[in-house]
């Protein structure tokens, strides 16, 4: 999954992206308004963190014209604690949560999860097809109750196909979401990770769609 945070404060910006990154996530950052704004527009994510008082341009603004031009990308908004105002100002521009400052690193995490397990319209943190688990929480994979050991991209590109079962995703889309904005993305090497996969989960797992991408199937599994 691919996040962006959008928070001035370097200090708070580098511990948000440290603790994704920890949690398996690909993480693009800024520091302004205008930046953000223009990440948010051009590039997909998974979610967006999004600070309120940024310089250049606000937060409620970035928010607004990313839901006015159709984004609808979860976004967790971080707000003072002391303005309530803020979090009503925000919800009612779209956004998706929001966290008070300060705040404890593994509530932004357990909130960021939950946006995307809504966002897939799935209600648990563990994702089942067939003999195979994938704990979001916990960035494990069994099968048959056994632990599967995973490269760090191997459980991201498993773990999208998991969020997105049933759906043929293309390799752009997969490149998009596995790599960070300044990774030389080659959509070559997702070929290589789908064969990993298949080493390990069985070859029926992720069916190649012809000319259009993968697609994960639970009856296969």
């Amino acid at each position: 999954m691919r996040m962006l945070v959008v928070e001035d404060d370097r200090d708070l910006n580098r511990q948000l992206c440290e603790a994704l990154e920890d949690a398996g996530y690909v993480v693009d950052k800024a520091y302004d308004g205008e930046e953000g704004h223009f990440l948010g527009d051009t590039e997909p994510y998974d979610a967006v963190i999004l600070d309120l008082g940024l310089p250049q341009m606000d937060g409620l603004s970035v928010l607004e014209r990313w839901r006015r031009d159709g984004h609808a990308t979860p976004v967790l908004i971080l707000t003072a604690r002391d303005r309530w105002s803020d979090k009503v100002a925000g919800i009612d521009a779209g956004a998706d949560d929001y966290v008070a400052k300060p705040f404890h690193m593994e509530e932004v995490l357990a909130r960021v999860r939950a946006l995307v397990r809504r966002a897939a319209g799935l209600a648990s943190n563990e994702i089942s097809i067939g003999e195979i688990v994938l704990d979001t929480k916990a960035g494990k994979v069994t099968k048959n109750g056994m632990s599967v050991k995973l490269t760090s991209h191997e459980f991201r590109l498993l773990s999208y196909l998991m969020h997105h079962k049933g759906r043929v995703i293309s390799r752009t889309e997969l490149v998009e979401h596995l790599y960070d904005q300044d990774f030389d993305r080659d959509s070559n090497t997702i070929e290589v990770f789908v064969g990993r996969l298949r080493k390990k989960f069985g070859s029926a797992l992720i069916e190649t769609v012809r000319g259009l991408g993968y697609r994960l199937q639970e009856e296969n599994a």
